[in-house]
């Protein structure tokens, strides 16, 4: 079992809905990558996620819609260091920035009428557009 994962006060992934498993990591690296497991795959179980409302929860399931695995559960990896400790604190904080992404709500667009003056610019440049292609035409006769 995991240590929690706390994101803020009120919202927390809790130890259970942690799995955390070492794999060997791709790339170059020499002999030593084909000895040592220092890639950490850590896979969330969602739906345990504690604190989120549904707003919140609608707009992490959006966020990681293609990191999910046939379960359901939510895979981050991380071979970022060549110490399996640092990359795991490394997909531990990835969880919690996208999770944090997550809490904060998009701001609602108000609309808003152009300007006179903006609406006058544009109807003139688009004269302008058409006089040049008016010119264009004749004199081939």
């Amino acid at each position: 079992m995991a240590d929690d994962l706390p994101v803020t006060d009120s919202v927390r992934v809790p130890g259970v809905a942690i799995s955390i498993k070492a794999v060997r990591s791709g790339g170059p690296g020499g002999q030593n990558v084909n000895k040592v497991s220092s890639k950490i795959e850590l896979r969330i179980d969602v739906a345990r996620i504690e604190g989120l409302d549904e707003g919140s929860r609608a707009r992490l399931e959006h966020l990681i819609r293609n990191q999910r695995a046939a379960d359901g559960a939510w895979i981050l990896t991380s071979d970022r260091h060549r110490d399996q400790p640092k990359n795991l604190e490394d997909a531990r904080g990835k969880a919690a920035a996208v999770i944090a992404q997550a809490l904060v709500a998009p701001k609602k667009r108000t609309k808003t009428r152009p300007t006179r003056a903006s609406q006058v610019r544009r109807i003139e440049g688009k004269k302008k557009a058409g006089e040049v292609k008016k010119g264009r035409s004749g004199g081939w006769e």
